[in-house]
């Protein structure tokens, strides 16, 4: 009998899904994003912090900042969403469906983990330059008002770096990007196909949003513990300025050398509750619009 496999959406579509989910779920999680960031670099280069906790933080920018200023850096987010995530989840699901047999047995854990690297990597070089401006826009009210950069909006913000700093200054930091996205989409996509794989064969959970969002909070949990130091290299060194001339880091390394002689060990882990904060619901959003995105056009277009 010469089964074939059901009719999938086109690679456009899935690249345009992953997108728009993630770009949904952007809107929704950018205020507990901008105190990840500053949570990160408080207290750089010395052992006293601007903020005790991610709720010391959040209260201090509503007081100095205003509502809006919890969404300092939203386009900076969305156009990362629109390069990263679309280029990551839309190469990831195209691998994975390149690699389940054709009774439909989906790949295992280790090759699972292996397209999430590589759509991860691919994914944070394309992305690097928003993230730059991401990073600069969401830290820029924390300094004196003499030494913000002043980005009015994501586009200003590439301009700027490219005519004052060079080109090649957006993809500053690409290096620990890489490597935080591989760390990133090992843990991330893996685990959350794993998890929602063995609550289903469990017999508890139907494949609905019960189960997505499920298998998306044990996925954002991994990923916090596992990406965490990673994470503070790329935003301390997307941050910082250039003094006599000379990059206030040398390279990913000497950051983490640095925090931990400077901050403690457990500083590569500062502001672990609002990284998680930040990203369990992303985790949870994105894969929830894309979950019910996919539903959609196969219901509407696929089937018909």
């Amino acid at each position: 009998m010469a089964d074939t496999k059901p009719k999938t959406s086109p690679k456009a579509i899935k690249f345009l899904f992953g997108g728009l989910a993630g770009m949904g779920a952007t809107v929704f999680v950018q205020p507990l994003d901008l105190v990840k960031n500053r949570m990160q670099l408080s207290g750089q280069g010395t052992k006293a912090r601007e903020y005790k906790t991610s709720f010391h933080a959040l209260f201090s920018i509503l007081r100095n900042e205003g509502v809006g200023g919890i969404y300092t850096g939203l386009s900076a987010g969305l156009l990362r969403q629109a390069t990263y995530t679309t280029t990551r989840l839309g190469i990831y699901t195209i691998l994975f469906e390149k690699l389940t047999s054709a009774d439909g047995r989906p790949p295992n854990f280790l090759m699972k983990a292996l397209i999430g690297m590589t759509a991860g990597a691919t994914g944070a070089f394309v992305g690097t330059p928003a993230e730059v401006a991401l990073i600069r826009m969401t830290a820029d009210g924390r300094l004196p008002a003499d030494q913000r950069r002043g980005y009015t909006n994501v586009f200003n913000a590439l301009a700027r770096i490219t005519r004052e700093e060079g080109l090649t200054t957006l993809w500053r930091g690409c290096v620990p990007t890489m490597a935080r996205a591989v760390v990133v989409n090992a843990a991330q996509l893996a685990s959350y196909s794993q998890s929602k794989q063995a609550l289903l064969d469990s017999g508890y959970f139907g494949d609905d949003i019960l189960c997505h969002f499920c298998a998306s909070m044990i996925s954002g949990l991994v990923t916090t513990a596992a990406s965490m130091p990673v994470d503070i290299v790329k935003t301390r060194i997307q941050n910082m300025r250039m003094i006599d001339g000379k990059p206030e880091y040398k390279n990913g390394l000497d950051v983490l050398m640095r925090v931990v002689g400077r901050e403690g060990f457990f500083s590569l882990w500062k502001g672990f509750t609002p990284y998680y904060a930040r990203l369990g619901p992303h985790t949870v959003l994105t894969f929830i619009f894309l979950e019910q995105m996919n539903r959609l056009y196969k219901t509407y277009v696929l089937d018909r």
